[in-house]
Parts: C-alpha cells; structure tokens; sequence
C-alpha cells in the first residue's frame, strides 16, 4: 500500500470519526545479521518490520491505535479505536499537533539497499580469517557479526505536515580472543558505513590488538589518581546519564541538572553538543518525532549549561521553544525524549600529550555493568574496569579488576582535557554518542 493511499483511508475515516486534528507516524525498518564462529556460520537472522500509529486530539487528550496490520479494514478502524482512548484520558494537559511552516534542513546521507546475504558473510568470514591471521595466539570463541539496518519514517498529519526520513548503515563487529597459557582474554572492535567500505582486516587487526594487550594483566594499586578514560568509555559513561539531560526528568525531580540553565555546572573545557547533522553520524534527522525541525545546538557550552532537551511539552511547561528532541522509540510508543549525535567536543592535543605529566594514573579501555553501578538521579557510579597504568607521562601495563568510583557531576567539573582522537559510538535508535579520550582528577580506584 502506497503512502498516499494510507492516506486516503485514515483521512476519510477520520472524518467519518469527527475527528479534526490527527497524526499518522509510520516506521518501517529492515535489518539482516550474521555472526559467524570459528569458521562456520553461527546465526543468520532478517527481518522486516513495519507499523502505524494514529493519534487524535480531542478534548486536550491525545488518543492512541497502532497496528501492524495495513489492510484497509485495519487502517480505517484506527481513528475510531483512538478516538475511544482519548475518552479515557483524563490528563487534559495536550497539544494539537505541531503545523507545517518549518524549514527542514536536507540531510546529507544516502540509504542505500541492504546487501545481499553472501555478502555479509563473506565480509564477515574475511575479518574472521584476518583476525586469526593475525596473531597466533587468536583461539576458540572468536566470532564476527556483519549486517545492516535501514529504517524509513514518515510523518502526516492533519496540519499540513507530510515528512520522510530515511536512514541506514552496515556494521561489522569483530571479537576475537586471545590465549596465553592458562589465561585468556578478548577484545572487540565494530566499523559501520557502507559494506563496500567497511574494511575487514584493519577491524580485525584493531580486535585482535585490542584483545592481545590484555593478556598477563597485573593488579591495578588503590588510591586518588588521575584517570583518563577512552573515548568509548566517555560514551558509556554519558550514556548511563544520559537522562539527566532530558527536560522531561528535571521537571519531575528525577535530574540535578533542574533549573541550572545558565549556571556554570562543567570544567571550561567541556562542551557537550546535539547534532542532528553530524557528518560521520550514520543517522541524521531533519525533523523530531512531532515535526518539529532539527537544529545543531550546544547542551553544555565552556562548562555552562545552555539548555536541556526538550519535546513540545516539557518546552511549553518550561515556557521556552523546544528544542526538537521529541523521540519515539518505536511507532507506537508515546513521544519522549532524546539527543541525537550527542558529543563531548574533542580537544587539539595528542593522545601522549593529554597524559604527559602525570605521575601515576591509569587510562581506562572497559567499563563492566556501568548500568547496575550507576544511578542517574544522584549521579554516584561504581564500576569494574580495565585498563592501563600511566607512569611518568607514559602509557604503562595492561590492569584489571579494579573499581572506579566517583559522581557524575564531579566528573564533569574535574575534566582538564580532551585530545583528539575523536570516537563515534554505535547507534541506539537515532542516538549516536560520541566523545576524545578525557582526563579527569578526583575519582577514586579500588584495586590491591
């Protein structure tokens, strides 16, 4: 069924409804994965999913139907089904949907068709072989996935607004591991773009580096000390915390960061920006999940909180505009909220210049159940990591079972740089986080 005919059906039975003002979000998504093991084909999924959600207002309530069903019986009965939800809601706190009038900023992606099933495979299968390749000491339990993910969205509604959005990428994920004697260990390393330009070996040699340098890890010592942390930890660090940037949090307690716009709340070298359009981002978006148009926009600008991030209405409960960060993490879910390419702004200085100068201080490579360790409300974390000492401004050895522990809001005032080894995260939904290698002072390490 063709866009415009969906449209024909809900418009004409909406009328039929007496229903005025409705929406129509429409998601659509493929994805195919194959993992392989050792040498042999371990898992091969794909799927194709697709789904409608209608929503009405009515009496300041928004009323809710969604299916997965897209005949005309099914898409016709949704505004009826909706119309009966909103009866049912007694908040009386809605918008009507957001009007046309925006001007959309084109995005600069292409989505390109999914491969064809052998062609996973063999880029999988040609990073497994390299990771084997490359150093005899890669062993049983090494896998490798490739796939890819494409997701089209569409947005109508009875305003004027009528938006699409494309997007999607491949990723290959490498995952060797090393042994030793009695001693193992493993490393993982992930590349996403376009198949074509995904290049096996290099993932599987960073894997298999990753993996080897690891192995005879001593005991990291206890104490106060000076800790960078990677950029991918950085990212998983911010993705734990991720909430106390949402409008919709501080307005209900649930963040510290209520009421600090304009308050100095980071280091001056922290700048912590929200790019719907960031170049090597494999998703942009020109529009929010309500239709509002997306815009690049600093969240945290030289240590000082600019704004949080809002959807349509926590931006009219703050009085302020939203900040078109209105998200749905699937078709029929509710609008809530999230960044997009959100980002620590790397610094210009190298990897050793950024540790030159400390004494004794370790550089963080994994973090172990950040989740269960964190709490976002307090901001309090305590985390099983690995990683490697500094000594004397130099990159030392590889150390393991160690806990670090401070809060997130210290952490962001005690940040003294970033270099420039800038580090994009793998996408969740239309979020990708990304951050440089940090150094921050004033956390604690708990090891021997």
């Amino acid at each position: 069924m063709t866009q415009n005919e969906m449209k024909q059906i809900i418009s004409d039975a909406a009328a039929k409804a007496g229903i005025n003002e409705y929406e129509l979000y429409f998601e659509e998504a493929q994805g195919t994965d194959v993992t392989i093991f050792e040498r042999e084909v371990k898992e091969f999924s794909s799927e194709e999913v697709a789904g409608v959600c209608f929503r009405c207002f009515v009496n300041d309530n928004i009323g809710y139907a969604s299916t997965e069903l897209f005949t005309e019986e099914e898409l016709a009965a949704l505004p009826a089904r909706a119309l009966e939800n909103a009866h049912l809601i007694e908040s009386g706190d809605a918008q009507p949907f957001y009007k046309a009038g925006d001007t959309y900023r084109p995005v600069v992606q292409s989505r390109s068709p999914l491969a064809s099933s052998s062609d996973y495979i063999r880029t999988a299968m040609d990073a497994q072989e390299a990771a084997y390749a490359a150093d005899g000491r890669i062993t049983t339990g090494t896998e490798t996935s490739c796939g890819g993910v494409r997701r089209k969205i569409w947005l109508f509604n009875s305003n004027g607004l009528d938006l699409t959005a494309d997007y999607g990428y491949d990723v290959l994920v490498s995952g060797p591991v090393a042994r030793d004697g009695e001693e193992s260990t493993d490393g993982m390393t992930f590349a996403y773009g376009k198949l074509s330009e995904l290049d096996a070996k290099k993932v599987a040699n960073t894997a298999v580096s990753r993996a080897v340098s690891k192995l005879h890890a001593s005991q990291q010592t206890s104490g106060q000390m000076p800790v960078v942390f990677s950029g991918e930890q950085m990212c998983t660090i911010l993705s734990a915390f991720l909430s106390v940037f949402s409008a919709d949090a501080a307005q209900k307690g649930l963040s510290l960061l209520s009421e600090k716009e304009g308050e100095t709340i980071a280091a001056p070298c922290v700048t912590l920006i929200d790019d719907p359009f960031y170049k090597d981002s494999p998703v942009q978006m020109s529009f929010d999940a309500e239709g509002v148009a997306t815009f690049t926009k600093p969240v945290i600008e030289n240590g000082v909180l600019k704004t949080l991030l809002h959807n349509r209405k926590t931006a009219q409960k703050a009085g302020v505009a939203s900040t078109a960060n209105g998200a749905k993490y699937s078709y029929a879910d509710a609008v809530s909220i999230s960044p997009y390419c959100f980002y620590l702004q790397p610094g210009d200085v190298s990897f050793d210049t950024l540790i030159d100068g400390i004494e004794s201080g370790v550089y963080i490579t994994a973090l172990k159940g950040l989740h269960a360790g964190a709490n976002a409300i307090t901001g309090d974390f305590s985390i099983d990591s690995e990683g490697f000492t500094i000594e004397n401004g130099k990159l030392g050895g590889a150390v393991r079972s160690f806990t670090v522990a401070g809060n997130f809001f210290d952490l962001l005032k005690n940040i003294r740089g970033f270099d420039k080894a800038f580090y994009l995260d793998y996408p969740s939904g239309a979020t990708v986080l990304g951050s440089a290698d940090a150094l921050v002072d004033g956390l604690t390490i708990a090891g021997k």
